[in-house]
């Protein structure tokens, strides 16, 4: 979709101008991702308005293949409306105009089948789900299990305002249950399903090989199948890492989800450790939370992997404020000493 984010704090009825930018769960995975020189491709939908041809631009500047997006003549591209304040808090605005859009008519027939099996990971979000009958057939379809699938990376995104009725946001639990890699908020697993703390969430979801259950500030807690390398402690729900979250000087909360999610899918890709993997979560997730839009520029590899590297005591004394990614000109970072109070 086309993001409109508005130039000043307040209600929706009261802001008088908004900036334009490019929003969207899968496509802000795949900029991210793409920005710190991990091959991807975005699959979907756009009208052939001129919103259209500005989310192709953009998405393609970041590095992202988009040749496989299709042009809907009939249906037009997306659009929300925010307002600047936290989602979490009561006095957040979001208001979607995608109904009938050509996201809406995406089906599993429509799309090409070597496409989706061509990378290594195939990331969905129960966003889509939630668009139309034809979007949810398409996420059922891709969550079966079948020989020869990518690794199916599924990012739960509960959205109250596209569920109104919350006994249809069990469907998500459904689709979860289909995927190898699952990221859900403990928050949006208690308001969706009824379910409380990540232990119980393991246990409603034991099918994944990975569980990362968010625990807003707190943290975050990955869950690997027993018997498999790679997690740390074994509480009768296969073996749980838990990585604190870290300190960050606020700016907009947006977006925060799927920078953690790409985070986390660049350190699966390169194999390393379930600690480091959250690690680079909660570090792409603190680029994104100190701007002002959806999507921020990552921290590049070598500097992530540096401060994934730090010792528990150095890692929970970090604190990052707006910038914290730009490199000085000698190639380090401004807080690299890791700054802190």
């Amino acid at each position: 979709m086309v993001t409109f984010l508005p130039r000043l704090p307040g209600r929706l009825a009261d802001v008088p101008s908004f900036d334009r930018a490019i929003g969207g769960a899968e496509s802000n995975v795949a900029c991210t991702l793409a920005r710190t020189g991990h091959t991807t491709r975005w699959i979907s939908r756009v009208g052939t308005d001129g919103f259209g041809d500005h989310l192709l631009a953009a998405i393609a500047d970041c590095g992202v293949d988009v040749g496989h997006v299709r042009r809907d003549p009939l249906r037009p591209t997306g659009v929300y409306f925010r307002t600047a304040g936290d989602r979490a808090t009561g006095a957040h605005e979001v208001a979607y105009y995608r109904a009938g859009s050509a996201a809406s008519a995406m089906t599993a027939d429509g799309l090409d089948p070597a496409a989706l099996r061509a990378g290594r990971i195939l990331h969905l979000s129960g966003i889509t789900a939630a668009l139309s009958a034809d979007c949810l057939g398409l996420l059922r379809e891709l969550t079966t299990r079948c020989p020869g699938r990518p690794l199916l990376s599924f990012d739960v995104n509960y959205r109250p305002g596209l569920w109104r009725d919350t006994a249809r946001a069990r469907v998500l639990l459904d689709l979860a249950r289909g995927a190898d890699l699952v990221f859900v908020g403990d928050d949006e697993a208690r308001d969706a399903w009824g379910l409380h703390g990540p232990r119980a969430i393991r246990r409603a979801l034991p099918e994944p090989q990975l569980l990362v259950v968010k625990q807003g500030r707190a943290g975050a807690t990955v869950f690997r199948r027993t018997g498999e390398p790679g997690g740390h402690r074994d509480d009768g729900t296969g073996t749980a890492t838990f990585v604190p979250a870290l300190t960050v000087d606020l700016v907009a909360a947006t977006g925060a989800g799927d920078a953690f999610a790409a985070g986390f899918l660049s350190a699966t890709l390169r194999g390393l450790p379930d600690r480091d993997r959250l690690r680079h979560g909660h570090l792409w997730a603190a680029a994104a939370l100190t701007v002002p839009g959806d999507l921020a520029t990552p921290p590049s590899r070598p500097y992530a992997d540096r401060l994934a590297a730090l010792d528990d005591t150095a890692w929970e004394r970090l604190r990052l404020a707006p910038g914290w990614t730009d490199a000085d000109t000698s190639g380090h970072r401004a807080d690299e000493e890791v700054p802190t109070q």
